[in-house]
């Protein structure tokens, strides 16, 4: 009984460390916490036990990061970025009712191989300093949303692939984050509605971890972002780009073994 007590305090301690830390970056650099915990926990647990653990404490996040500056309420940015981008909010979130599908229908190993090939992109491309900017018509708007909906509802990559057409679509950093973090909004409902069951099925004890990560997530992100102003953002991204390219080939490698 010490020893299974003692493994749950250290199971905790690191899965608070692995939150708080990509938090931490997600607010000083202004992205990755989603991914990064994704990814590090798909190396820990099945990939959609991962998902649902990181559902409530990603979409902490992604309001807080709605709400930072513009002065508006959460309701109040829907309304006003929804105006102009609300078919690519639709087909995200019709995408991302999929995607979270896929984690009940497909088996897990495809899954993060495509987890894995989506985090190679990224991290290539960033690497390579390209922007991928796609034209900025309906069919590509309607053809990005699903897409990056359904890669969003299944894997949490929904950004690798929304930032192509959102980079085309305007040059505001502002209205580019504001819409991005709208579509990631709907992501995390549409994966509350179709996992439903599997978070029904959570104990008191996994729910209890969630609300502590999600409260960690919080405040590692506020202190990340004070900080922004005194640190250099670009080291802080390399050092996501770094531990999504390990966490990126475990993860590969666990969808290769998977098959063997």
């Amino acid at each position: 009984m010490t020893n299974m007590a003692s493994d749950d305090n250290m199971q905790m301690l690191l899965l608070g460390a692995i939150f708080a830390f990509a938090s931490l970056l997600h607010g000083i650099s202004g992205l990755g916490a989603t991914l990064v915990t994704t990814t590090a926990l798909a190396s820990i647990y099945p990939l959609q036990h991962a998902i649902v653990l990181v559902i409530f404490p990603s979409l902490v996040v992604n309001v807080m990061t709605w709400l930072a500056g513009g002065g508006r309420t959460l309701w109040q940015n829907f309304i006003y970025y929804g105006r102009r981008y609300w078919l690519l909010a639709l087909t995200s979130l019709i995408g991302s009712i999929l995607g979270a599908k896929l984690l009940l229908w497909v088996d897990s190993a495809y899954i993060l191989l495509a987890l894995a090939a989506v985090i190679g992109f990224y991290v290539i491309s960033t690497l390579l300093g390209k922007q991928f900017r796609l034209p900025d018509t309906k069919p590509v708007l309607i053809i990005v949303g699903f897409s990056a909906g359904v890669i969003g509802g299944a894997t949490n990559a929904m950004s690798t692939v929304l930032m192509m057409y959102l980079l085309s679509a305007s040059d505001d950093k502002n209205t580019i984050a504001k819409v991005g973090n709208m579509c990631y909004f709907l992501g995390k409902v549409a994966q509350i509605i179709v996992l439903r069951e599997p978070l029904m099925a959570l104990s008191s004890g996994e729910w209890q971890l969630i609300t502590v990560l999600s409260v960690l997530s919080i405040v590692a992100l506020l202190i990340g972002i004070r900080l922004r102003r005194y640190l250099p953002q670009a080291r802080f991204r390399q050092l996501i780009l770094l531990i999504l390219t390990v966490l990126g080939i475990r993860v590969g490698w666990q969808g290769i073994t998977a098959f063997l």
